[in-house]
């Protein structure tokens, strides 16, 4: 049987799978460094930084520009700084993938229930979905900060299959990282690699997800869509 034969609702990744946002990311990383006087980064190096929560990229990031660790103490005096021009670069240079509306579209017509599991803060989270206009989509959205535990742990998906009364077998992950694989296989639930985004310079498929994915127009032919929305 296939993996996919029973999903009745798809959690969606967000940085990388719907929307590259690594341009305002890597913009608000150089203005940091840029105030601390310190080596600037590419938009390369910030697409191979991103996935862990907005922490991990600033303490990747000074880690490069200072070449040694910084202290912890080093690293939160940053983080209001890092917000802040975050703030202002937010959905300034992000664009949505192709083929991501049309599928979120046919998902919602066919009945599917679909939310958003992040790592990107959810201050955050809300205004680029809504500046793409796809927060219509989505019934329910969790940030990096929204629980005690974020990906690659499972407790995202954990709450969403008890919010929605689900078992496992009816919810899939999509991603475009390892820690989305990491996190469904955790939760038991099925999961779609995406080859496109951000996943440190790794194929995606070395993590083993139900399936491996080019584009996300993809998404539709594996949950069979067209015979799934007359039966839903």
């Amino acid at each position: 049987m296939s993996p996919f034969s029973q999903i009745k609702a798809v959690a969606f990744d967000l940085d990388g799978t719907l929307i590259d946002s690594v341009p305002d990311l890597a913009a608000a990383t150089r203005a940091v460094l840029d105030e601390l006087n310190l080596p600037l980064c590419t938009d390369d190096m910030v697409r191979s930084w991103v996935g862990n929560g907005a922490e991990m990229l600033m303490r990747r990031a000074l880690t490069f520009a200072l070449e040694s660790a910084m202290s912890e103490e080093q690293l939160q005096a940053t983080m209001p700084r890092f917000m802040h021009f975050y703030k202002l670069n937010l959905q300034q240079h992000s664009v949505l993938y192709a083929g991501v509306e049309a599928v979120l579209v046919q998902l919602k017509q066919a009945g599917y229930q679909m939310a958003i599991v992040t790592n990107k803060p959810y201050e955050f989270t809300i205004p680029l979905l809504e500046s793409f206009n796809l927060n219509q989509y989505f019934d329910l959205v969790l940030g990096g900060d929204s629980l005690a535990k974020m990906k690659p742990d499972p407790l995202p998906l954990q709450h969403i299959l008890h919010e929605w009364q689900l078992p496992a077998e009816q919810l899939l992950m999509v991603g475009d990282s390892k820690n989305d694989i990491i996190a469904a296989k955790a939760a038991k639930v099925a999961s779609v690699g995406l080859t496109y985004g951000y996943n440190y310079g790794e194929d995606i498929g070395l993590s083993g997800p139900d399936a491996v994915c080019e584009q996300f127009s993809e998404i539709t032919a594996l949950l069979k869509l067209r015979d799934n929305a007359t039966e839903q």
